[in-house]
């Protein structure tokens, strides 16, 4: 009989599964009170229950990890320094997503050298983002890869979509599990017509197929995610700071 799936695969490699990861590098009590706290101040700001204003602060992306860890040590100071005005969080983005080819992360390739070693990128970024939490810092990144958040999603207090998925049904689907807050962003034109379409409807129950932490592929029915907002992003054309119809 002829082979009829599989034909352009080159190899397969085993992925260490989420909950192996998490027992080797698990949350400590001092890093579980950081994220709780920065979601919990995300929450009231998102609500307007606190005034200060939500600011997510890093690099594009994370490439180096010592970098990262300087760069985490500084933002806490000012983090503490203006606390009564900003609720100030570690932006720590490990994925790039990319219209044509180039590098895709630290998760995908940590040694920015084409050897795609993941379990080495996904051990990088979990232990990043473990003493990030310790620090005391909170910390936002972007969900695209849809298994990826099953591995830090525990020590993430904001996430964004962004905008070359945000009307993926995949994505509208992630947003609606975690307990964190979601932000929509708008499409590369600057137009909000995009995200708005799909930024209501994680708001409400959802049923879709997703693998569990030991690996096993399940029916997942969420509650919904009631904390779910549109982020102005930039546009080909330049900065976005009104809204745009």
């Amino acid at each position: 009989m002829q082979r009829t799936s599989d034909l352009r695969i080159r190899s397969i490699s085993p992925l260490i599964s989420p909950q192996a990861l998490v027992d080797r590098h698990p949350l400590s009590e001092k890093a579980a009170a950081a994220v709780v706290e920065c979601r919990e101040a995300i929450r009231r700001i998102l609500r307007h229950e606190d005034p200060r204003l939500l600011a997510v602060v890093g690099p594009c992306s994370i490439h180096d990890y010592q970098a990262a860890l300087d760069y985490a040590r500084r933002l806490r100071a000012l983090k503490q320094r203006y606390a009564s005005r900003l609720h100030i969080l570690m932006r720590v983005y490990f994925e790039k997503p990319r219209t044509t080819v180039g590098w895709r992360g630290l998760i995908i390739d940590p040694n920015l050298n084409g050897t795609y070693d993941i379990n080495a990128g996904l051990e990088l970024a979990r232990r990043l983002l473990l003493e990030i939490a310790g620090l005391g810092l909170g910390a936002g990144t972007e969900m695209l890869d849809p298994i990826v958040p099953q591995y830090i999603a525990d020590l993430i207090g904001w996430a964004a979509i962004g905008a070359r998925t945000t009307e993926s049904q995949t994505h509208r689907n992630m947003v609606t599990r975690p307990v964190h807050a979601g932000g929509f962003k708008n499409s590369t034109t600057a137009t909000c017509r995009s995200p708005s379409r799909p930024w209501p409807r994680p708001r409400q129950p959802h049923h879709f197929i997703r693998h569990q932490p030991e690996g096993q592929t399940s029916v997942l029915e969420t509650a919904g995610n009631e904390d779910t907002h549109i982020i102005l992003r930039g546009s080909r054309t330049g900065a976005n700071y009104r809204k745009r119809t």
